[in-house]
């Protein structure tokens, strides 16, 4: 099924109430971690305003609220895209969330993430056991996703 959501406050609320059903849940959305801490109705015009500011505010930690929630042998997979200290903080970001393994990707990779048909990611458990992956297809990326969820289920 699907659920649409247009702000990340409708994701969270979506997510948290789907999670009770689900056997899988893959946390691959790359929702912002801040959000305005004020909305206008209208069009701000440029003449009339000047400088401005912009007050931000923390979004709700859909991995995390999840992860709290989470159910005996219910699989939670999350994703890290990193640019440095890549293994520690993808890592950090697993055991934090109480994720099942994590899928990181780097923006250092040639050829991998934004704005390119492949990908090269690492998989880490959450018992520390690593697979690093080629350079591949993203439809292929997802079936290594798919088939390393399901090698947990076994």
């Amino acid at each position: 099924s699907r659920i649409s959501v247009e702000s990340a406050q409708e994701m969270y609320q979506a997510a948290v109430e789907a999670s009770d059903h689900a056997d899988i849940e893959i946390l691959c959305a790359a929702v912002a971690d801040y959000t305005p801490a004020h909305k206008e109705d209208h069009k701000i015009k440029r003449e009339k305003t000047g400088a401005m500011q912009l007050d931000l505010v923390p979004t709700q930690d859909i991995a995390a609220a999840l992860g709290k929630k989470k159910r005996g042998k219910q699989i939670m997979i999350g994703f890290a895209l990193e640019t440095d200290n890549e293994e520690v903080n993808a890592i950090g970001k697993c055991e934090r969330k109480n994720l099942d393994f994590i899928v990181m990707n780097s923006l250092n990779d040639k050829n991998a993430c934004f704005q390119h048909d492949t990908n090269k990611i690492t998989i880490f458990d959450r018992d520390g056991k690593k697979t690093a992956f080629n350079l591949k297809p993203k439809k292929e990326v997802a079936k290594d996703i798919i088939d390393h969820a399901l090698s947990i289920l076994k």
